[in-house]
């Protein structure tokens, strides 16, 4: 019996990457999920200069993607949504770095699934409105192995992996 549940768990284990979208600082962070249980495998800061060429920052944001999805070989990819009606200009630069990321995935035939804060931070803590310190002590609660992330963007990176997997667990309910 315990040879048919080991056999069930690795079928069911998920490997989801995390992405917090930004131009100046973009959060990437691997989870594996096995069985019920999620392990940290991987997770970096991309930052780019206001000081370069915004081509060059694009360019470079999609390599460090890229680079990070083939290391870490993801079944599926959770990028935060975000809209910012009132500030143009952010919600452009933000816009271009979230395509980036769409493309990096797609790229590698990678699907992508899209959560908003509210939704994170209800999957995570179990209030929509939880604060980003409440967020980010569940997600050292619920990664083992996992050193200590001291960047909010890659907090969030992961806090949208383990929403991706809560999602899948509800969802084969």
């Amino acid at each position: 019996m315990a040879l048919a549940g080991m056999k069930q768990s690795q079928h069911d284990s998920q490997t989801v990457v995390g992405i917090d979208p930004g131009l100046a600082n973009l959060g990437l962070g691997a989870v594996r999920e096995e069985g019920r249980q999620a392990r940290y495998l991987g997770s970096t800061l991309v930052r780019t200069s206001s000081k370069k060429d915004q081509a060059e920052r694009l360019h470079y944001l999609y390599e460090s993607v890229t680079e990070f999805l083939r290391r870490h070989k993801p079944n599926a990819v959770a990028i935060e949504g975000q809209y910012f009606h009132h500030q143009r200009e952010m919600s452009f630069k933000l816009g271009q770095a979230y395509g980036i990321c769409l493309l990096a995935a797609r790229s590698l035939n990678i699907e992508v699934f899209e959560y908003g804060p509210m939704q994170v931070k209800q999957a995570l803590v179990g209030a929509g409105r939880a604060s980003k310190a409440q967020v980010s002590f569940m997600v050292r609660a619920l990664l083992t192995e996992a050193p200590v992330i001291k960047d909010l963007h890659v907090t969030d990176a992961l806090a949208l992996a383990l929403t991706y997997l809560s999602s899948r667990r509800i969802s084969h309910l």
